[in-house]
């Protein structure tokens, strides 16, 4: 092991990342911890470096090579067998080997201590050394943790895969019991998703929490292929069609309650990626106030899902929240007075008071059929759960403009383009103008944990972005990780949003042809419309989400 003497605060001044102030105030930090952290970490949470950042300088200095572990084929068979306590105190990865070298990632150089010992217990060749972000490092750990839990129930199903047949009645599958164990760890974590992908030479299952992918189990092909056919039976989809994409749904009852299972299967290179949609049917249905709307927006929002007549669309990609504001929309205005009719693809949820229709266009039941055939039922209002189409999007032009009040969805970045995409369906802007009454986009930020909640100075590139935005004396937090949210430093997750009335001004600039920027630009300076950019600092500035996860899903300006 080669030593180097590398005072890093130094280099740091000398390569323009601190100045000399910044350094005397990192080293007095340091002391009032009592030196129990390190300089580094002092560094990354004043906001002066990034992990990146410091990874790729002391690669420089050091003259060690930079590596990123993803890209990388890592054989973690053989990687759980190295001793977890020495890969955890040098913060270090053998990744590969070769005839000459065993290569090891580490994200601490200078912890020659550790890095010593893990030489010593590599007897077999020479260790080389190369560098990575102590991040990538931790997910590593966690996948070879995953591996280690899961070894006992993957020897059960392939023993049932070679002795097919030995089972009696009475007992579930062992491969059934993995499904459920799979459920019941999502279900446990709060996911919404699960993705089920394979890869070279073997699968990963990751959860979707709080908007975010996170690795929860690691198999080989072979349990792929048994876990993969037994899901597709469970979905009643065909399990010899490999090559298109197919949809399907399933419930499973489990201690906590029932569960439905929104399935779907596409081919990729290496096998089916299958994802399933985690549906909660005894989850509680939001109130308005529960959403996350700012006071402001909460006020635009009631009055125009109480008008009489006219469209409101509520904007954004796929998983921002869109059904869950309409479902809370509806559960508002719903009462035994008027008539709610929906038509959705597929019923997520179950509303009293309301007349659901399940679209199917296997027998020519779409969303523009539907839509029609409601227009003789009377309503007062009509759900449509996305409109997709041209006729689709004329019919509910039309149905406002005889009385009816309308609420759908659209994928759009924002509220202003919704116009212009309209536009691009085929509608025409004079329609656009009178049938609209405003429209709603929104996307879903993290919400710290209040567990383990502090203080932190956001990186000084961040703050860039955000100057003359906020006060200069803004508080800014962070969730260090904890038990409670199993250590991302998230819970939950809330809403920002901006809401674009349609008034009798913007209405004439819809019919003339304005473009977004020109409407957004007059509803911004004219009529207080504001950008959920700032939605978003606001959260921020009050220690509801981080700088970093508003700028993660949404644009700033």
């Amino acid at each position: 092991m080669i030593k180097k003497n590398v005072r890093l605060g130094d280099l740091l001044v000398e390569e323009g990342y601190i100045t000399h102030e910044q350094l005397m105030h990192v080293l007095s930090l340091q002391k009032e911890y009592s030196y129990s952290k390190k300089m580094g970490e002092i560094m990354i949470d004043e906001g002066y470096v990034t992990q990146k950042e410091m990874s790729l300088l002391l690669s420089q200095q050091l003259d060690v090579a930079f590596v990123d572990l993803f890209g990388e084929k890592i054989n973690f068979e053989t990687l759980v067998n190295y001793p977890y306590a020495l890969l955890e105190k040098a913060l270090a990865i053998p990744f590969k080997e070769d005839d000459e070298y065993i290569y090891i990632a580490t994200s601490d150089p200078l912890n020659y201590e550790a890095l010593e010992a893990l030489e010593q217990f590599i007897i077999t060749k020479p260790i080389s050394l190369r560098l990575t972000p102590e991040d990538d490092v931790r997910r590593i750990f966690q996948r070879i943790d995953i591996i280690k839990k899961t070894r006992s129930i993957v020897a059960e199903v392939k023993k049932e895969i070679h002795t097919e047949g030995s089972k009696s009645e009475s007992e579930e599958s062992a491969i059934m019991r993995l499904i459920t164990l799979v459920i019941k760890d999502a279900i446990f974590r709060k996911g919404s998703d699960l993705h089920i992908e394979p890869a070279a030479n073997d699968m990963s299952i990751r959860v979707r929490v709080d908007g975010v992918l996170h690795e929860s189990f690691v198999f080989d092909m072979e349990i792929y292929y048994a876990l993969v056919s037994r899901i597709k039976i469970l979905g009643h989809l065909d399990i010899s069609e490999k090559r298109k994409a197919q949809d399907g749904r399933f419930t499973l009852k489990l201690e906590d309650g029932v569960y439905d299972f929104r399935l779907s299967t596409t081919p990729t290179l290496y096998g089916e990626s299958v994802v399933m949609r985690i549906l909660d049917q005894q989850k509680i249905l939001l109130k308005l106030e529960d959403l996350g709307f700012i006071d402001k927006n909460l006020e635009k929002f009631t009055d125009q899902i109480h008008s009489p007549y006219g469209i409101l669309l509520i904007t954004g990609p796929t998983g921002s929240g869109k059904t869950t504001t309409l479902y809370a929309a509806l559960n508002e205005i719903k009462s035994i007075e008027n008539k709610v009719l929906t038509i959705e693809d597929p019923i997520e949820y179950q509303l009293p008071l309301v007349q659901q229709v399940q679209v199917n266009e296997r027998v020519g039941f779409t969303f523009f059929s539907a839509l029609k055939s409601f227009l003789r039922q009377d309503p007062d209002v009509i759900m449509i759960g996305e409109i997709r189409d041209a006729e689709t999007l004329g019919a509910a032009a039309q149905a406002s403009l005889t009385g009816h009040l309308v609420f759908s969805t659209l994928h759009t970045n924002n509220a202003a383009s919704a116009i212009s995409r309209m536009s691009q369906m085929g509608l025409e802007n004079y329609l656009i103008a009178d049938s609209i009454l405003g429209i709603v986009a929104q996307r879903l930020v993290r919400k710290i944990c209040v567990h383990c909640k502090h203080e932190v100075k956001p990186h000084k590139d961040l703050l860039h972005k955000i100057e003359g935005h906020v006060a200069a004396n803004t508080l800014f937090y962070k969730g260090k990780g904890c038990s409670q949210c199993e250590f991302s430093g998230y819970s939950g997750r809330i809403m920002v949003s901006e809401i674009l009335i349609i008034s009798e001004a913007i209405s004439k600039m819809i019919a003339k042809g304005s473009t977004n920027f020109e409407i957004a630009s007059y509803a911004q300076e004219h009529e207080g419309f504001e950008p959920m950019f700032y939605d978003g600092l606001k959260k921020a500035g009050m220690g509801i989400t981080t700088l970093d996860d508003v700028l993660r899903v949404v644009k700033d300006i």
